[in-house]
């Protein structure tokens, strides 16, 4: 089976706390891309409104950098039955990584 409609939860400050979730639909897939201010705001999020039925129907969540392993633990708790990632960097990025958030 392909994969046919996963989401991808971001933060980005300045977004409303309401979130910006857009849906990308080709004609053998959709992706939802989901931001919020905060990873707080985003894991909040799923749990009610637009995002949630958008999760409702994933088969696949993708978590930006922001996001933390605990984030990870409770979107897995909450949806047993999706796969939940996090988005990481290899070690050897860490200076490029350290000049932007810095």
């Amino acid at each position: 089976m392909a994969l046919k409609h996963w989401t991808f939860l971001y933060a980005a400050p300045g977004l409303p706390k309401s979130g910006d979730v857009r849906e990308v639909t080709t004609s053998t897939s959709t992706t939802v891309l989901a931001g919020y201010p905060t990873a707080e705001d985003a894991l909040g999020a799923s749990f009610g409104g637009e995002l949630a039925a958008a999760l409702d129907r994933t088969e696949l969540i993708e978590l930006c950098g922001a996001f933390s392993h605990e984030h990870v633990a409770k979107l897995r708790q909450a949806r047993p039955k999706v796969p939940v990632g996090l988005v990481a960097y290899a070690g050897d990025q860490t200076e490029q990584l350290h000049a932007l958030f810095s």
